[in-house]
């Protein structure tokens, strides 16, 4: 018995039935043409993940069964050639008043242009930026169909993603005659998840005795990313291939049977550490957002701080210096330094860079305001009118030359209300809206180290990273007149919003109680906010996205 297969790592788009279609049918003729025959795609490949309340059509389920069908029929030719592809499947049955579902997360096997098995995925993650329940069913039958030619055949048995995370899917279909798992999936990225699979895997592998194949998806959609990472297991635990991240790949590998079970001979890619894997992450989200969006270029504001440094950096690695723009906008509170900072940055990654002063804007809304305002004090106001000035001109070259405007704010300003809506506020993706600000500094620190993409090496100037951060809206400002230290407002941000602690565990944990409570109670306040903010690249296990839903009118706190 001996078996080629091909793990079909492929960057699909949402919705696009024929794009994704073709490039599953170029993957699987590369594969043919490579020896393979078995291809494997990721979890609903045909229509992308997540397609959401799209499922809820019944044209879109139609659709994407002719897609299958016309992925079968360029196939036919390719003899003995098993396929894989994930689709939605099912339709509603109606009473006069209620559409009950009965919609399926599908596998189908595709050989010579019929479908000879199909598998409706059992377990329907409803967590963190999962939603199944809400489209799909669970199916309950296994699913063991043979893959190869005749006389060198494999036995393989179907599984969806969170299937594999249960070892009852695994175990009954090893006991239905199974000799490989191959599970076939779309599980969003975070920080250290990759490796967290492949440890989860290797104990269904070790449960049943079985080696497995694990394919998966790689791009970005919306404020989720894929990172890739495919990998194969033998039986034993021990790891025989991995593809690399954030990239599309054909991993092949090579099934033989060994003397006391198979052995199987594929390539592996060398391990990441997360620094790298975040970057790459948030270059991806830039990339793909842009791109499958249809925007031609991308605008931020450049002040001079950490920030903004960081968010065009990684748009020029994503999308290339010609196709990003940079403009700072100075008040009169803006440091000579962050001028000169924010020059040198946009001449050392060869930007546009634009200077347009916000100083008359501003004096006319106090001209105009005067009245109103006669007796009282500057305060947070005029801050914000600055901040709004600011969003107003970028917004207007946005509308006026296409490009999409990226925030800058990160996940502790997002946290306490540290930003301002309608100004920094305002554009159309938040980059590094889960990005800590003391892990904003850690990546900035690791850029200037690393130059992945080619575009430029320290493209951080080291005052930028070292000078105390502000915003910069009034004389000698700085984040830390109000606001904890990063280090400790962070870690209770990660305690609070992303595990879920107390605030008395929080306490106990050696935090100052006014910390913890001014903390907690700046993260309920400004849920409003929130609410209105931009979608952004999720890159930790709890981001203030699809897996944050708090009600804004809310008395109760933790």
């Amino acid at each position: 018995m001996t078996l080629k297969l091909c793990i079909a790592q492929l960057n699909l788009v949402v919705g696009d039935l024929a794009g994704n279609s073709q490039k599953i049918i170029q993957a699987a003729q590369q594969a043919y043409q490579d020896g393979a025959r078995l291809v494997l795609t990721p979890e609903l490949s045909i229509c992308g993940y997540a397609a959401e309340d799209l499922f809820l059509r019944a044209a879109f389920i139609a659709a994407c069964d002719d897609a299958v069908k016309a992925v079968a029929a360029a196939l036919a030719p390719l003899k003995d050639l098993s396929v894989v592809v994930g689709h939605p499947t099912g339709g509603d049955s109606r009473t006069k008043s209620v559409a009950v579902q009965q919609r399926f997360n599908t596998a189908s096997v595709l050989r010579e242009g019929q479908v000879v098995a199909s598998y409706a995925k059992r377990q329907l993650p409803n967590y963190q930026v999962f939603d199944e329940r809400r489209y799909f069913s669970p199916g309950q039958d296994v699913c063991v169909f043979e893959a190869g030619v005749a006389g060198h055949t494999v036995k393989v048995g179907l599984l969806i993603c969170e299937d594999a995370w249960f070892a009852e899917p695994a175990r009954q279909t090893r006991d239905a005659g199974a000799e490989l798992l191959a599970t076939i999936n779309a599980s969003p990225f975070h920080v250290g998840k990759g490796f967290e699979r492949e440890q989860i895997m290797r104990e269904r592998v070790l449960e049943c005795g079985l080696p497995l194949v694990y394919a998966h998806l790689v791009g970005g959609q919306d404020e989720v990313v894929f990172e890739g990472h495919s990998f194969i297991l033998n039986a034993d635990g021990s790891l025989a291939g991995r593809a690399p991240s954030f990239v599309e790949n054909g991993l092949l590998a090579l099934i033989e049977e060994g003397q006391t079970a198979m052995n199987i001979i594929s390539s592996i890619a060398p391990d990441r550490t997360p620094d790298e894997d975040l970057w790459d992450a948030l270059v991806l989200g830039v990339r793909d957002y842009i791109g499958k969006n249809g925007f031609p270029s991308v605008l931020l504001g450049l002040s001079g701080g950490i920030d903004s440094a960081l968010v065009l950096a990684i748009a020029v690695d994503a999308l290339g210096k010609d196709r990003v723009r940079a403009l700072m906008m100075p008040s009169p509170y803006t440091a000579d330094i962050s001028w000169i900072d924010a020059r040198e940055m946009a001449k050392r990654l060869g930007v546009r860079y634009d200077e347009l002063s916000i100083v008359p804007e501003f004096e006319a809304f106090k001209a105009t305001l005067a009245g109103e305002f006669k007796g009282l004090a500057e305060d947070t106001t005029e801050e914000n009118i600055q901040a709004r000035i600011r969003g107003t001109l970028l917004m207007a070259l946005s509308n006026k030359f296409g490009s999409i405007v990226l925030t800058t704010g990160n996940k502790s300003e997002m946290a306490t209300g540290y930003c301002t809506l309608y100004g920094d506020m305002a554009g159309g993706f938040a980059v590094i809206k889960d990005l800590a600000k003391t892990t904003v500094f850690r990546l900035a620190r690791w850029r200037n180290a690393h130059d992945p993409y080619g575009t430029g090496a320290e493209p951080i100037p080291e005052r930028i990273i070292t000078r105390p951060p502000s915003a910069e809206l009034r004389p000698d400002q700085t984040d830390q007149d109000s606001l904890p230290p990063y280090e400790v407002l962070d870690a209770i941000l990660e305690r609070y919003m992303e595990n879920d602690q107390s605030i008395e565990e929080i306490i106990a944990a050696g935090f100052e109680r006014a910390d913890v409570e001014r903390v907690t109670r700046l993260i309920k306040i400004n849920e409003y906010k929130r609410r209105q903010s931009p979608v952004g690249i999720r890159v930790t296990h709890r981001s203030f996205g699809k897996d944050w839903r708090y009600p804004i009118t809310n008395c109760f706190r933790a």
